[in-house]
């Protein structure tokens, strides 16, 4: 009897909890496909491994966790009779959970009045919060090698720079050339409190040439004399394409893109017929990067709900069913850019991922609970007492979930990087927003769509689904 009833747990949990967790799959896979139209390699790379991690996941519960539950309950039934503190616990367990539902559904308004409200501060939050992709920032600041930076920083004036590339005909001409003194004697005089110094062809040739300009004779003699590595630092062998190096402070990012932003509108007022001259170096690339992430994070964001909304809705086929899961992610990621803007945390490019990490983790529990819920109104119970159910039995759940997934990111907290302590803190608190906005918030969302849900869609159709 006791081999049937483990037998009958084992095809009861994949034929019930299987599928509620493979559409949960499927739509946070979906949702981290946004991060695939990241111009940034490296979130693109995150959310493949992320892509990746999921499905082994599912793979290892579904073909190893479960032959053990089901050896450790076949073989081992004398402990498991013993075990009624166990069972007392769980019922203790749930019965603070019913408690706290209850209460969600009296103050059902109220909650969703503070969580709009909040969710839509942190969304204003979020819009004014910064950037930060400076490297020295997310380094261990005590680090010999960073103070061997700034001293360096200190003897030079500088370590970074930007490069100015300008192609033609012949660099070498003699308006090439003049153009090529001019910008480079002008440069310090436009940008005084960034640009600390600068280099290029004709700085070289009037350093060969007692400080003077030379003509183009004496410019053809002084080349010739010059070692060919030194003159590929500044100009190709062709003559057709050469660098201007522009010895600059160290910036902010934001400081940084509007430097770069000036520099490229000076140059190209200036910049005669026939060159085509353009900014670039690392420090461009970092700018590049800052709009990136800036503009990115919020269409990875959007494109993951609604690629998201599209698989609920595919597997549903009703709407406000699709819909209903979604909900809370919406104020999960509008408090958690208030946090980060009340505590003065700037995006880095981790924390730029965390609106595709919180559709990950926020839509496995919503989808869970309220395929729990739709199990129940199935079976022809009462809407108050099916969400009852639903929190009590799968709440504590995803509360152990939560807890332990707190527990692996609590790792990051210590690390030195403050990139990665950044990152883990950042996505600690998502976690807690989004158990909240399960055990808390959803329940009060189910209240009041579910009779949308019954009016539109009659007996409840779409996904066969179910929790047991």
């Amino acid at each position: 009897m006791m081999e049937n009833r483990s037998t009958r747990s084992a095809k009861k949990t994949v034929t019930k909890m299987v599928p509620a967790i493979l559409t949960a799959l499927m739509a946070t896979a979906v949702g981290f496909l946004a991060l695939y139209t990241s111009p940034v390699p490296m979130i693109q790379d995150f959310g493949k491994m992320l892509t990746i991690g999921m499905v082994v996941s599912f793979i290892v519960g579904l073909f190893i966790l479960i032959p053990i539950l089901f050896t450790r309950d076949h073989f081992f039934i004398k402990s498991i009779k013993k075990n009624g503190k166990a069972k007392l616990e769980h019922s203790k367990v749930e019965r603070v959970f019913g408690t706290l539902t209850n209460l969600i559904i009296k103050l059902k308004w109220l909650i969703l009045f503070i969580a709009i409200v909040t969710a839509t501060a942190g969304i204003w939050g979020d819009l004014n919060t910064g950037v930060e992709t400076d490297v020295e920032t997310f380094m261990p600041q005590d680090t010999q090698e960073l103070e061997d930076i700034h001293k360096l920083r200190d003897i030079l004036g500088t370590t970074d720079q930007v490069s100015i590339m300008y192609s033609t005909d012949n660099v070498l001409d003699e308006e090439t050339l003049e153009w090529t003194e001019e910008l480079t004697a002008s440069l310090p005089q436009e940008f005084p409190s960034v640009v600390v110094d600068t280099n290029s062809l004709s700085a070289l040739l009037k350093q060969a040439n007692k400080g003077e300009m030379p003509d183009q004779e004496e410019t053809a003699d002084i080349l010739s004399d010059m070692p060919e590595e030194q003159l590929k630092l500044f100009v190709n062998e062709e003559r057709d394409s050469a660098v201007l190096n522009v010895g600059i402070e160290h910036l902010e990012a934001e400081e940084m893109q509007d430097f770069i932003a000036g520099m490229k509108a000076y140059i190209s007022k200036d910049t005669p017929e026939g060159i085509d001259a353009i900014v670039t170096g690392k420090s461009v690339l970092d700018v590049e990067m800052v709009t990136a992430l800036t503009t990115g994070r919020y269409k990875m964001t959007l494109l993951g709900m609604g690629l998201v909304f599209m698989v609920l809705l595919l597997i549903y086929r009703h709407p406000v069913k699709a819909f209903i899961p979604l909900l809370p992610i919406l104020f999960i990621v509008g408090w958690s850019g208030g946090i980060m803007y009340l505590f003065d945390i700037n995006y880095t490019p981790l924390t730029a991922t965390l609106g595709a990490l919180i559709i990950g983790i926020g839509t496995e529990f919503t989808i869970l609970i309220m395929e729990r819920f739709y199990e129940e109104r199935r079976k022809g119970t009462e809407r108050r007492e099916a969400i009852m159910i639903a929190n009590q039995k799968i709440g504590k759940a995803i509360f152990a979930s939560a807890f332990t997934t707190i527990g692996g990111f609590s790792a990051l907290l210590v690390s030195d990087f403050v990139i990665l302590s950044n990152f883990g803190m950042m996505t600690l608190v998502n976690i807690s927003f989004a158990l909240i906005s399960t055990i808390i918030v959803l329940p009060a969302i189910l209240m009041l769509f579910d009779r949308f849900v019954q009016i539109k869609g009659g007996e409840e159709r779409g996904s066969d689904t179910v929790l047991g």
